[in-house]
Parts: structure tokens; sequence; C-alpha cells
């Protein structure tokens, strides 16, 4: 069993000098890190936004352990040959930023997934199409004429995701056709994903962003502030969001009583497939 370092060892302090973990855990975590890497698993931890995901998730895992922390239920297990950990976010850019900041400092994952709604920008896109955002930048943020419009001083103009993560999700649509011939996954599209403390959901509004970014793909809340904070710590990121609405276009699927069940289903079963393909290092 491990024990708690004194409070005085050099190797505490260092351990907790960037974290809010505890010393013991962090070396806990440090040994189970090394053991999955010799086994050639990845750590990747998923940030999810509907409830109905988070359980369906929750349910592919192998022997799933749940632990309280600082407000927030994390559930970890192995699935597809991985070590995975579950969180459930709350809405906007400061909920989803703690949480990912979080995730990091209590997991130490090497990549993040962050998955939930959006809606689109794009007129092309239809309810339930599914954007992976090559880039992400904020739609509300303005720091002055020696930045451009919607970055954060200090920061990229623009947050990235590393190709070979998105050029892996657009893959699932290979293979997304069902025996019949109909698609039997939600189609997968990569472009800009534009975030703010806004939920877009007038053509208005939608219009002015797009005035800023007219090659935006989809607006949502928090997928900017999640790709920031994996930027700051050296995490690789990638963020699916299914289109739950397009305010350019004029449709009325949110007015069904099963709508947010078919999002959340959507959803999953893009993640489920990404985790599929991913595989091991």
């Amino acid at each position: 069993m491990l024990q708690k370092l004194p409070f005085y060892t050099p190797e505490r302090l260092r351990l907790e000098k960037h974290s809010h973990a505890p010393s013991w855990q962090l070396l806990k975590d440090r040994r189970a890190t090394a053991h999955n890497k010799r086994k050639g698993m990845r750590r990747i931890g998923i940030i999810v936004a509907m409830d109905k995901e988070f359980r369906q998730l929750e349910g592919l895992l192998e022997a799933p352990v749940t632990e309280e922390f600082n407000h927030k239920t994390f559930v970890s297990g192995q699935a597809f040959g991985n070590e995975i950990i579950l969180m459930q976010c709350g809405i906007g850019k400061v909920n989803s930023a703690i949480g990912c900041v979080e995730m990091i400092d209590r997991h130490r994952p090497d990549l993040i997934i962050s998955s939930g709604c959006a809606g689109g920008a794009d007129t092309r896109l239809n309810v339930g199409d599914v954007v992976v955002a090559r880039e992400c930048v904020y739609h509300d943020a303005y720091c002055g004429d020696n930045c451009a419009y919607g970055q954060i001083l200090g920061m990229p103009e623009r947050f990235t995701a590393p190709r070979e993560l998105v050029d892996k999700a657009l893959e699932i649509n290979d293979g997304a056709m069902s025996a019949k011939g109909q698609t039997a996954m939600p189609t997968i599209v990569s472009g800009l994903t534009v975030s703010g403390e806004w939920f877009v959901d007038s053509r208005d509004k939608m219009r002015a962003i797009l005035e800023h970014f007219p090659e935006a793909t989809a607006v949502d809340m928090e997928s900017c502030s999640i790709a920031q904070t994996c930027h700051v710590y050296g995490v690789d990121f990638i963020s699916f969001r299914i289109v739950s609405d397009v305010p350019l276009k004029d449709h009325k699927a949110q007015m069904y009583f099963d709508f947010w069940d078919k999002m959340a289903e959507g959803s999953f079963d893009v993640t489920r497939e990404y985790l599929k393909r991913l595989g091991t290092r």
C-alpha cells in the first residue's frame, strides 16, 4: 500500500508544486500511467455534456470505478484496449475549463475528448450531423487591435486539434453504411468551431458571428475553453459536437419529445466508434 510522504520531502514538494492533488495520489497515478504505457495503453479523458451519453459510455467500461473529487464525478475503467476516464461537465466556458483542469490534474490523460451539442453555422449541415473541430476560437473575445478577433492575449489565434486525431474521426464516415446501404452513423464533417457564452438560437445572432467567422462550421459554449486548457497543459484534444439546430435554416426538430434522446444516442455512437478506431499506442 502506498504511504503518504512526510510533508518536508523534496519529492512531495515537487509533485504538488503544480497540482491540487495529494502527493500519494500523484505517485499512485504515476505508477498506473507507467504500467499502462508498458502495456501500450492510452489514458483518455472524456468530457460529455449529456447525462444519457455519460451513462451509455459508462456501460462500455470494464470494472468501472466511481470517484468524487471537488464536486466532480469521475468514472474510470478500460474499454477497447485503453484506460478511459469519464466526466460530465456543466455548460459554458468556466464550467468546462474547471472540469478540464480537474480531469488533467487528477488523472493526467494523454488525450481529452469533448462531446456535446452545437448549433450549425454552415447551412449545409443537417440536424444530427457531427462536427469535429479542426480549429477552435472564441466568438465573444476581443483583446484589442493587437490581437485577432476571438484571440486571447498571449494565446494562439486559434487552437488546432492534432491532424491525425481529426483524420481518424473522419474515417468513421467510410464505415458508416449499414448492410442495407443506409447510413448507420451520423455524418461527420470537420471545420472551425466557435465558442462563447451565448446560446445561439436566432438568425440575427448567428449572422453576427458569421461576420467575424464566415468559415465557421459550428457554434457551442465549451469547445474552445477546453481546447485552450489542453493547450496550456500540453494535452491533445479533440471536440465532437452533434448539431442540434441550424438557426439559418427553417426546422422544428426540437419540438419532438425524443429529440434530446436521439442527440445523445448519435453522440454516443460517434464517441464509441472513435474509441474503437483509436486503438492503443
